[in-house]
């Protein structure tokens, strides 16, 4: 008897398809990698502000290490 086969042979294209999909999901998260070192490098210069004033150093009041302080 001769069998009938419809169905497509997908199965065979698997390993094909799974590296197809594994070099965009590279490549995605190259160019994404890649970028954001590059903006770390080269970041632009509307964004990065330049302090002119000096810092102020806080003394504590009470001499002990003082590890955060808010001010305004």
């Amino acid at each position: 008897m001769k069998r009938k086969t419809t169905f497509l042979a997908i199965g065979g294209y698997q390993p094909f398809l799974f590296c197809v999909g594994m070099y965009f999901v590279a490549l995605f998260f190259s160019i994404f990698i890649c970028s954001a070192i590059f903006h770390v490098f080269n970041p632009k210069t509307s964004i990065v502000r330049k302090n002119d004033a000096p810092t102020e150093k806080i003394a504590p009041a009470n001499g002990k290490q003082v590890l955060l302080t808010v001010t305004k």
